[in-house]
């Protein structure tokens, strides 16, 4: 057990106290939350996922949702790191960095300053300070509504269409929906969400291991505390942290500055505080199997994700054989096959592309479209093509390659080409 001397008069005055602390990690998550559909690397969003394309824009790479698995990689990453935080830092997230814990902080700071006497989450007040908190509620279910929205719509994008009345009615379900979630959250709920609805609290009960950041007030400090109170009134939900730990709590370290104010006054150290573990062992109770396997599995994902989107291919080609025009005559000896071809330029900038067919070696005559193609940064087009091969030689195993103008190999196909149904087969 560790005890607290007295402290000297210098250290009394450089008492540091979490608040400060807390309202600033608060205020930058919320900024970085604002801030980052805005920001552009290279031309694209930072954050994005853009449904009209089905592509997710990360850090100015573009995934297209069509590779499914790398898109399942950066959901699986996601995950990982989720569990690694909880593992870590249990629900410090909670009271530190949460936009629920961040509004209605907001709203208790902002009703303080109309006048209401805020306690335990409750904000009892009158009719014109009622009416302007619900103002205040809906400007800021309206702000998270349109925040979430430009992660699916560039905020460069948005405000052109809803200036011009042409806001896809998606859009404006998502930031309605949002809004009225939100809305209904600040005006009945706030506090209350905490205790008995958020779904994270009662999931990191599962999850916590014995090195997890708790906040707690030491059994064996108990004879020291003064029995003040200071640490209920201090709590925003209202609980004793005194009674052990309970999932109400939000590790929010509020009664931890109540109980440290309280005791520098008589020259002590406070009674409340946060510890990974329940041992004393520090930070190097982390190091525990548990931490290290999902640790591990998080840095292997991480780590084939990044390799994964670097080497992805500029361009992507996938080639189906026409379901409508099947193998024909063409001219004498000679037959055709009818393709189609899907292309994705995964690059932000237009590619010239060539369209090559060879067999044994041996490049076959291709009726299509002319060459080069050109394809605008991220663009997806379906192009139809003929394949003419001598009947002789059918059926015929063929590649086809998507090609630079300079030669460079972008993609390639392997096919077949089939004889036309009951065609006669020309003497060799």
């Amino acid at each position: 057990m560790t005890h607290y001397s007295a402290l000297s008069t210098e250290h009394f005055k450089k008492l540091k106290f979490l608040g400060p602390w807390r309202t600033a990690c608060q205020w930058l998550s919320t900024l970085l939350v604002i801030i980052v559909p805005f920001v552009r690397i290279g031309g694209d969003s930072l954050l994005r996922l853009d449904f009209t394309t089905l592509t997710l824009h990360v850090a100015g790479t573009v995934l297209p949702i069509e590779a499914l698995w790398l898109f399942l990689l950066f959901c699986l990453a996601m995950i990982l790191l989720f569990l690694l935080v909880t593992l870590a830092f249990g629900r410090a997230w909670c009271g530190w960095a949460c936009p629920q814990t961040t509004l209605v902080d907001l709203v208790e700071w902002c009703a303080r300053k109309i006048g209401v006497k805020v306690s335990a989450g409750k904000l009892p007040a009158s009719t014109r300070q009622r009416l302007l908190l619900q103002l205040l509620y809906l400007f800021l279910a309206l702000l998270v509504g349109t925040n979430l929205v430009w992660y699916f719509v560039s905020p460069y994008v948005f405000f052109a269409q809803l200036t011009g009345g042409t806001l896809h009615w998606a859009a404006w379900v998502l930031l309605g929906f949002t809004a009225a979630v939100v809305y209904t959250d600040l005006a009945l709920l706030r506090r209350l969400f905490c205790k008995e609805f958020c779904p994270y609290g009662r999931f990191q009960t599962v999850l916590v291991d014995p090195g997890t950041l708790t906040l707690r007030y030491h059994p064996d400090e108990a004879p020291r505390c003064i029995r003040c109170g200071a640490c209920v009134r201090a709590c925003p939900t209202g609980i004793d942290i005194r009674n052990g730990y309970q999932i109400e709590c939000i590790n929010c370290g509020r009664c931890l500055d109540a109980c440290r104010e309280v005791m520098a006054r008589r020259r002590q150290g406070g009674i409340i505080r946060y510890t990974f573990g329940l041992e004393g062992r520090g930070v190097r109770a982390l190091l525990n199997p548990r931490t290290a396997l999902v640790a591990a599995a998080l840095l292997a994902v991480a780590g084939i994700l990044a390799v994964a989107a670097g080497e992805r291919a500029p361009l992507a080609l996938k080639v189906a054989r026409n379901a409508t025009l099947m193998p024909r005559p063409a001219d004498t000896g000679q037959a055709i096959n009818f393709f189609t071809l899907h292309l994705v330029n995964r690059e932000r900038l237009p590619q010239p592309v060539l369209i090559v067919a060879t067999a044994d070696g041996f490049p076959l005559e291709l009726r299509g479209p002319a060459q080069p193609i050109i394809l605008e940064g991220n663009e997806k087009r379906r192009i139809d093509i003929g394949l003419v091969a001598s009947l002789g030689k059918l059926p015929l195993p063929a590649t086809l390659e998507l090609q630079t103008t300079d030669g460079h190999l972008l993609a390639s196909e392997q096919l077949l080409l089939l004889a036309p149904p009951a065609a006669p087969t020309a003497p060799d």
